[in-house]
């Protein structure tokens, strides 16, 4: 009975030491990769890029609209003048048609262009990030690192804040 009773206690101090010592081992930091991108040159400078591209497209768009719109005009224009037979009439609206279809396309395009030239441009930074994030993680021992900027940590400590460390990684 006494040694049942020993290794019951021998037991859960056990439990307890092992329990205690991982609770006391994990470590838990936290930043906020949104500010960090946004201060890094290099997003800056892809930001930039794409702003030029994305102006460069839209004005090439507002262009294909003007033409649009100048032709319709010329066809009405036409049509009210009698110059234009009702066949022809009936092809130049296709043709019409067809080239607004054309816009909406390249509209579609450039959207989809600008969202892969910034996952092409961006996904290399994301990779620095996350590999400064895991060398801060491991040269100090932390468990966990959480974002902030994705809304889910309701409340931590500033001094668990690593977003310093991580920037002195990547040097800014």
């Amino acid at each position: 009975m006494k040694f049942k009773l020993l290794l019951l206690s021998l037991g859960i101090i056990l439990i307890s030491l092992f329990n205690s010592s991982n609770l006391s081992a994990q470590k838990f930091g936290y930043l906020n990769s949104q500010a960090l991108l946004s201060e890094m040159p290099e997003v800056k400078q892809a930001d930039a890029e794409l702003q030029a591209l994305q102006t460069q497209l839209e004005k090439k768009g507002q262009q294909m609209v003007q033409d649009l719109q100048t032709k319709y005009q010329d066809l009405q224009r036409r049509e009210q003048s009698g110059e234009i037979s009702p066949k022809a009439l009936d092809e130049e609206a296709r043709k019409l048609k067809e080239q607004e279809t054309e816009i909406g396309k390249f509209e579609e395009d450039m959207q989809k262009e600008l969202t892969t030239k910034r996952q092409q441009k961006l996904q290399p930074l994301l990779d620095k990030v996350n590999a400064a994030i895991k060398q801060v993680a491991t040269e100090n021992q932390f468990t966990y690192i959480f974002d902030s900027s994705a809304g889910i940590l309701l409340y931590a400590q500033e001094t668990m804040d690593v977003t310093a460390l991580v920037k002195t990684k990547l040097g800014i």
